[in-house]
Formats: C-alpha cells, sequence, structure tokens
C-alpha cells in the first residue's frame, strides 16, 4: 500500500496534535505517510462558498502533484474538499477545462482520496491492528463523533453509512474501548461560525455534549480538527453559558488508538488538550 499525505493547514497549524498523533500511529503500523509534495490550502469553508472555480482548482492543483498515489488525508474538511473537486473535475469536461486554465495544467480528477479511517479500517484492516495493540482502552466508553463532513454528501464522499456510520466505532472497540450508540454522531459543532458567531457554537456544541453525556460517554473521539476545537475548547464556555458540567475530554481518534499502541503521551500531545484526560486514563486504568 502506498500512500503520499495531505496534511492540510489545520494539521499543518492549530491540529498539530493530530498531525504528531498520526504520525505516531503510522510508525506503529509500518506504514510510511510522505507528505505530498508543495501542497497548498484546499479551501475549506472560504472558498466553496465565494467562488467555486477556486473551491475546485485549490484541491486540483495539490492532487495533481500526487502523481497518480493515492492521497490519504486526516482533517474531515480537507477529504470533503479533495472528494468534492474529484466529483466535479471528473465528472463535468467543462470543470476540469476552466480548472486547467486556472491551475496551469490539466487533471483529470481520478485521483484516489482515502481518509485515514478508510484506510485504518479497510486496507491496512482491523484484524492486524488488533496485533498491535499493547495497552487496551478496557472500560472507556467513548462517544464516536464524525461531525457533518465526513459522510456527506454520500454519493461524493462514499465514505460509510451517511446517518450512522461505524468506522471509528469499529476502530475503538478494536482499540479495547467501548463505543457507545448514540444519536448526534453526525450532527454539526457550527464550524467555522466559532470565528463570525459563537454563540451557534456553543448551542450546537452544547447538544452534542449534553447527548454523549446522556449517552454516558467517558470522553469523545473525533476525525475534525473544528469539531475538536469547538468541543474542547469552548467546552468552559459552554458549560457556563448553559449551567452544565461535563469534563469531557475530546480526543483525536488518531490520539486514543495510539494510547491502546503503546504510544508515549509526548508523541500524542495529549497535553495539549484543554480538558485535561489525564484523570479520566488513571480513573480507568489507562497508563501514558
Amino acid at each position: 500500500m502506498s500512500y503520499v499525505f495531505f496534511p492540510g493547514c489545520s494539521l499543518d497549524g492549530t491540529a498539530k496534535d493530530f498531525h504528531r498523533s498520526t504520525l505516531a500511529v503510522a510508525a506503529k503500523l509500518g506504514l510510511d505517510l510522505p507528505e505530498l509534495k508543495d501542497w497548498i490550502c484546499c479551501g475549506s469553508t472560504a472558498a466553496h462558498s465565494t467562488d467555486p472555480l477556486l473551491a475546485d482548482a485549490l484541491p486540483a492543483k495539490s492532487l495533481s502533484n500526487a502523481g497518480g498515489a493515492t492521497v490519504a488525508v486526516a482533517c474531515a474538511a480537507c477529504y470533503s474538499r479533495l472528494k468534492t473537486a474529484n466529483h466535479h473535475i471528473a465528472g463535468d469536461a467543462a470543470v476540469r477545462a476552466r480548472v486547467a486554465r486556472v491551475v496551469g495544467g490539466d487533471y483529470d480528477g481520478l485521483t484516489p482520496v482515502r481518509h485515514l479511517l478508510e484506510i485504518l479500517c479497510r486496507e491496512i484492516g482491523l484484524a492486524r491492528i488488533a496485533q498491535l495493540i499493547r495497552r487496551p482502552l478496557a472500560g472507556l466508553k467513548v462517544a464516536c463523533y464524525y461531525g457533518c463532513l465526513l459522510t456527506r454528501p454520500p454519493e461524493i464522499t462514499n465514505f460509510d453509512d451517511a446517518e450512522n456510520p461505524t468506522l471509528m466505532d469499529r476502530l475503538m472497540e478494536t482499540a479495547g474501548a467501548t463505543p457507545l450508540e448514540w444519536p448526534h454522531k453526525t450532527e454539526c459543532c457550527g464550524a467555522s461560525y466559532s470565528i463570525t458567531d459563537a454563540s451557534i457554537v456553543l448551542e450546537l456544541s452544547n447538544e452534542i455534549l449534553a447527548m454523549a453525556k446522556a449517552a454516558g460517554a467517558d470522553c469523545i473521539a473525533t476525525a475534525c480538527p473544528l469539531c475538536q476545537l469547538n468541543l474542547d475548547m469552548r467546552q468552559k464556555d459552554i458549560e457556563t453559558r448553559f449551567g452544565r458540567r461535563y469534563q469531557l475530554p475530546v480526543f483525536y481518534f488518531t490520539q486514543l488508538l495510539g494510547l491502546a499502541m503503546g504510544c508515549p503521551a509526548e508523541e500524542l500531545s495529549l497535553g495539549s488538550l484543554v480538558v485535561e484526560p489525564q484523570e479520566l486514563l488513571a480513573a480507568k486504568g489507562i497508563a501514558c
């Protein structure tokens, strides 16, 4: 299996803990993830809400550098934008031609894009991952939160069941944790409204935290840097506004998997979490 890794702006900045834990897990698996040469921003929210051509051209510029190799992505927003650009370019000759003029070369939209969850669960396989578990997350009840971008629109992402995805749940179960059934797996956290209107994020993220708590979760696992930021960094603000106490650590799924594989806490950047996880992990007997 050969992949090139598209980290995206978040993993290069505010989500460096996601980046570090991804590389730590890859090292345990013997998975080489060379960084995609000369990648640029995928455009995320700003491009596709203002300029459809730019929204396709930015991912195309990066994907054309992959040389046909499968591109691995960890960030849910980057995954969504790369997959969507491929869909538009491969499915519409006029879009392909316009993008070619912008990026300075033809790109056919056929470079495969895989999210890290797909690679781990479907291509490496849970059986192999199970062999590498050294410190099972026994007794840890996890609400697996996918957010609104990984599974939608399903005809483009083809990631998992759009309403009830299970890839992360199965991975957490393999790591020894107990994934919970809960109805807010794919609800929106408010995303980039965190920048323009935080009140929307506080309300939507409160609903997610409240439902996770009601389901009996000890913590939340996510695959999206913006979801992680909203649920973790803003959790104190949410508790103050709504008069609730959640105290739910919000991990990247790679941090929990890395723990189960025996990676040291510093390799997983657990100290970067705003809601401190050490007390929970110690109570569950999970050394780190």
